[in-house]
């Protein structure tokens, strides 16, 4: 005996599969959109950034003067 073979788009299992990296496609999609159309306001002045630390130009160079005095 032989059974009716079903096609695959109506077997539940593909598209379960299928289903997390749909999903996956769709968030990074929402994520470009949301990075593209929410951009990063801009640093103040006497600011510098240096990767994700920023520091106030004049605070950097008093605490880096502070604790080279202090070493002992």
């Amino acid at each position: 005996m032989q059974q009716a073979v079903r096609p695959w788009w109506k077997e539940p299992w593909p598209w379960l599969l299928m289903s997390g990296p749909l999903a996956a496609m769709a968030a990074c999609g929402v994520t470009i959109w949301l990075a593209m159309t929410h951009p990063d306001k801009p640093i103040e002045e006497g600011v510098s950034r240096h990767g994700l630390v920023v520091e106030r130009q004049g605070a950097a160079r008093a605490v880096s003067g502070a604790t080279a005095t202090e070493r002992p």
